[in-house]
Formats: structure tokens, sequence, C-alpha cells
């Protein structure tokens, strides 16, 4: 595989760690999920660039190695975040892929900026079109009263808020579907985050409704998910995604956890690779 380059000087006001593959291959800019950070992608990059693409990920702002300001931690400020990474390293023809609250920046780029840098985009675990339950919106997989059980148990205690959460983001009906080793690699990765970027984020992708963004999306689009998805429960998400997005693919991970991408890793690049090469 070759060197991966880490960028720096990229953003004017919050430095955000991204890691490059580098190379000719087409691009593909991976963006990870709550509370983790770009490390996550780590059954990815390899199996990515082995197969011809450039890779780009990165630690969105308030988590892993990049700064963790005060603020900015709004759908629109994290897209911009996005949308600058895109301009900065000058990529075009570009697949993005978000990985649970990731989809939330995928969704929302289209209403920004549009699709004229992309080539195509990936819908893993996401978080569209709106979690939040509410009176026009009774699809909605997240109850009010569980969100505020995160939030006040984040609040009150991060490490056992991290324990309880990794487990069930690797796990289907109770068992888990990763080593502990790999369990204990991402509770490393959500320590690194901010506890006041975690907070607003979560508060962000359990809020914001992305069913005006999905429409907008008008290039090849694939929705990947796993059926035992016990944080961003499917039918709530991605059943909903594929069927607002004209055209878009669908591929169900059987027996797969939230974090399937690493549960089920090979079948999960195989399908998005063969995606990747359309």
């Amino acid at each position: 595989m070759a060197e991966i380059t880490a960028h720096h000087g990229l953003f004017k006001d919050t430095d955000l760690h991204v890691d490059d593959t580098g190379g000719s291959g087409r691009p593909v800019v991976l963006i990870h999920g709550w509370p983790l950070s770009g490390e996550s992608w780590s059954e990815q990059v390899p199996a990515f660039a082995a197969a011809g693409f450039r890779v780009i990920t990165y630690d969105r702002r308030g988590f892993g190695r990049s700064d963790k300001p005060l603020t900015g931690y709004t759908y629109d400020t994290l897209t911009e975040d996005l949308h600058t990474l895109l301009t900065e390293l000058d990529l075009q023809d570009v697949t993005l892929v978000g990985f649970s609250m990731g989809g939330g920046e995928v969704a929302r780029y289209f209403s920004k900026y549009g699709a004229e840098r992309l080539h195509s985009v990936v819908f893993a675990s996401a978080v569209p079109p709106y979690l939040m339950k509410t009176d026009d919106n009774p699809d909605g997989p997240l109850e009010k009263s569980a969100a505020a059980e995160m939030t006040a148990g984040l609040t009150k205690d991060e490490d056992s808020f991290y324990e309880q959460f990794t487990t069930e983001f690797f796990s289907v009906n109770g068992e888990l579907k990763v080593t502990e080793a790999q369990r204990q690699d991402a509770l490393a990765l959500a320590k690194q985050s901010s506890k006041h970027a975690a907070l607003a984020c979560m508060a962000a992708f359990a809020g914001t409704d992305f069913r005006e963004d999905l429409p907008k999306v008008t290039v090849p689009t694939l929705v990947i998910h796993g059926d035992g998805d016990g944080t961003v429960p499917f039918e709530g998400s991605g059943a909903r995604t594929h069927a607002a997005i004209a055209g878009s693919e669908l591929y169900v991970v059987a027996g797969a956890p939230h974090g399937v991408n690493v549960s089920h890793a090979e079948e999960w690049n195989r399908v998005v690779l063969e995606f990747l090469k359309k």
C-alpha cells in the first residue's frame, strides 16, 4: 500500500487530521461515525487502496486527532469542513462514504454544494433521513426519551457510557460480533473525543432532518446496512433513505450490527468495492 500522508494546514481556523494514501486513483473519502475517528476505517483503507483507489480519511472536528473547538457542530458547519477538504485537495470525481453520523454530511452536501465534484455516494449504517421520532416523523427510530437518556448517560459518566455504547455498536441481540480487541480499539477512539463535541454531535445526528436533502442526491448511490443494527435500526433509516433516493442500490448485511464494516469487513468491502468500480 502507498505510504499515507497526513495533511495539515488545509483548514484556516480548525486543524483537522487528514490521512491520504495518494496516488492517481479515483478518490474515495471515508467519513467516520460517532464518536470515533478516521482510524475506525482500518479494515477499509488498505483494501480500497489495494484496489487502486486514492483513499482519504479525516477526523471530524472535536474527535480523534483533530482540533476540538467549542463551536461548529451543526451539520452545516460539518459539511463545510468536508467541502473544504475536497476543495483544498482539489478532489474531483469523488465517492463519499458516510458511516452512521457521516451519512449526514453526505446528505447535506448536495443541498449546500451540489454534485459537481462527486461521482457517487454510499450511505453506510447511516442516520438519515431523520432519527428522532416526532409527530411529523412517526417512523423515526429514536424516541425522545431514549435520546435524553443517552445525553444524560454521557454527561454523567463518559467511561461507563462508552463501554456500553461500543458493546451495543458491535452486537446483535446481545451477542458481540467482533473480537474484544476490536471493541477495545473502538473504545480507545471514542475516548479521544471531546465530551463537548460528542454531546453537540449527538444532538446534531439525533435531531437533524435530512428529508429535504435526500431527493437532491443525483449521483449513483449505495445504501448498505446491517439488518441487526440496534444503534441505527435499518427500517427507520437505511430503508427510508433507499426509498427517498431515486435509483439507489440497497444491500442489507444479514446478521450484522451497526459496526458492520468491522464485524463483516470482508463482505462489506466486497460489496462497496463492486459499487466503487462502477
